[in-house]
């Protein structure tokens, strides 16, 4: 089989290493796949964004693709499944009807709402007068959110009124995200442990993976700016047999059922982030997608074959399909830029330490050029390690991170901590 992924990033890289161990599986084309998946036997990379949808079908029609798999959000919310399936070419992920979830917060708050199904309090502005006027009644803190994709940046948590009122300018006034801010939502702010679930679904039953604890801040101690992740580990010590008892039947159950009820039903992969509050669970957003960095860890512990998933997902028998994985845990760590999210320099050649048994290291944000692998974004790789305990794959994660080296490598050196702290 010739198999197609769209996107560049470590998700990506986690993707096709776990596709290739498939032995039905000849060819691994990503677009545009980063410098580390054009190292894979059998993966090759073509400059093609995941966003030019055109592109995309014309090398599917080209190359002689059997099988896609979606995976960035802006080509799922965009409509590239629906483009590669118009081909006769299956794939692996929402339509556009069904990304919306993710596509529009909106949209998916008048679900949860509609529905019943669990999540904070909100209301929704298409005005910024009007939204600042909300904002003077509002307890501190309170979290404003951009409608649309924004990159993983587009939820604000505003301390004061003085914050919020600067955010809600920026996203509506500024267009500091585009047309993805015409509206927003002040939404209540939640306290709780957070848990990130990403889950396999054909529209029919639902089966969730492992749980997994993201690291969004930039500095340790979780100080320092919002990023699109610098750790994560699973499974998730909050996320117990009776909370995920609890998710099944008020949350993920509900979502599948409610897409169906609404014309949209969804096929592929769900991240529900959750926030378990003193009154039970509560969603705090859905991607339409694999997490990043969650699947640097989820994947690493699946002992099931993931094209063989994919593929009954995409046939709706995903009740016939075995999904396994295995006791342990894993860690993942990211290695980036010093200065990430904000202002950082790339260009610097990488050095990678061996990998063995049971480690993983997912380039996101590098380029091959020649023989060599160069910085060429924020977030430029995760070590990844499994172990048998949550302690041992912390440590196995941070010892391959220590192997990396690059000008102006950072990392945060307390991933894991607050899992392994936990008191359930």
């Amino acid at each position: 089989m010739n198999i197609l992924v769209v996107g560049g990033g470590g998700r990506e890289h986690a993707v096709v290493k776990a596709l290739k161990q498939n032995k039905k599986v000849e060819k691994i084309y990503a677009l545009p796949g980063n410098g580390g998946i054009a190292r894979e036997e059998g993966a090759e990379c073509f400059p093609v964004k995941a966003t030019d949808l055109d592109g995309i079908v014309a090398f599917a029609k080209s190359h002689k693709i059997d099988f896609a798999a979606i995976t960035q959000d802006d080509p799922l919310v965009m409509g590239c499944v629906d483009r590669l399936e118009e081909l006769g070419i299956p794939c692996f992920g929402p339509n556009k009807a069904a990304a919306i979830i993710e596509g529009s917060k909106v949209y998916s708050k008048d679900l949860m709402k509609k529905y019943g199904i669990p999540t904070a309090e909100s209301e929704t502005f298409t005005d910024a007068e009007a939204a600042i006027d909300y904002l003077k009644t509002c307890d501190y803190p309170t979290v404003v959110k951009a409608d649309g994709l924004a990159a993983g940046k587009g939820a604000v948590i505003a301390n004061s009124f003085e914050e919020a009122k600067k955010t809600v300018e920026e996203i509506m006034v500024k267009k500091v995200f585009g047309a993805s801010g015409n509206k927003i939502l002040i939404e209540e702010f939640l306290t709780g442990p957070e848990v990130s679930v990403l889950s396999f679904t054909d529209g029919k039953v639902i089966v969730p993976m492992v749980s997994s604890m993201d690291h969004k801040r930039a500095k340790d101690n979780d100080e320092g700016l919002n990023t699109g992740g610098m750790g994560t580990v699973a499974p998730n010590p909050y996320y117990t047999e009776e909370v995920q008892k609890e998710c099944m039947e008020k949350v993920f159950l509900p979502t599948v059922n409610a897409l169906n009820r609404e014309g949209r039903t969804f096929k592929g992969c769900i991240f529900f982030g959750l926030m378990l509050t003193p009154k039970g669970a509560k969603v705090i957003e859905y991607n339409c997608r694999f997490g990043d960095p969650e699947t640097q860890v989820v994947l690493p512990l699946l002992e099931s074959d993931l094209l063989e998933i994919m593929l009954a997902v995409r046939e709706g028998r995903l009740k016939e399909e075995a999904v396994h994985f295995r006791k342990g845990a894993a860690c993942c760590v990211i290695v980036a830029s010093d200065g990430y999210p904000s202002h950082y320099e790339t260009g610097y050649e990488i050095t990678l330490p061996e990998t063995k048994e049971g480690e993983y290291l997912y380039v996101a944000g590098a380029k091959a050029e020649g023989e060599k692998l160069l910085t060429s974004g924020g977030r430029v790789l995760g070590a990844s390690a499994v172990g048998n305990t949550l302690r041992e794959a912390i440590d196995g994660a941070y010892a391959l991170a220590e192997g990396v080296r690059f000008k102006n490598a950072y990392m945060r050196r307390d991933i894991g901590q607050r899992a392994l702290k936990a008191k359930i």
